[in-house]
């Protein structure tokens, strides 16, 4: 998908958030789907401090560059415009190691599964290490 141009990406992405609502593991399907991104170091255009710096998902899709936030919010994005999710508490926790050697940005889904942690699968909540510390909470809203 990510190859693509962007309309055929648009497309793709839509098409992924129809069939989250009739997949019988929709979690594990998005982890999929994003786990072959293509990633950056760092993203530029967001600052994961201030959502209403942030672009609109479709023009993160089109500009087709994810650092680990922008993943993160692309998830939440994906599954908050689903049937499915629409409802769900969807959160971006960013999660620093005890040792702060290294940075998460998870995805809870009404706080019992996570996205991106593992990139090519959900995992249970519990599963996240309690030292992690929080340096940063996004709830994930419908987009403007």
């Amino acid at each position: 998908m990510f190859n693509k141009l962007p309309d055929d990406r648009l497309s793709e992405w839509k098409s992924l958030r129809e069939a989250i609502d009739q997949h019988d593991d929709p979690l594990n399907m998005v982890a999929e789907f994003w786990g072959s991104a293509p990633m950056i170091s760092y993203n530029h255009k967001i600052d994961q401090y201030n959502p209403k710096s942030w672009p609109t998902p479709w023009e993160i899709i089109v500009e087709n560059r994810y650092d680990d936030f922008t993943l993160g919010v692309m998830i939440g994005y994906t599954l908050k415009l689903t049937e499915k999710f629409s409802n769900s508490k969807i959160e971006v926790r960013t999660l620093v190691d005890e040792n702060r050697t290294k940075l998460y940005n998870l995805v809870y889904i009404d706080n019992n599964m996570v996205l991106n942690y593992d990139k090519w699968k959900s995992i249970e909540a519990e599963k996240i290490p309690d030292s992690f510390l929080m340096e940063n909470l996004v709830d994930i809203a419908r987009p403007r």
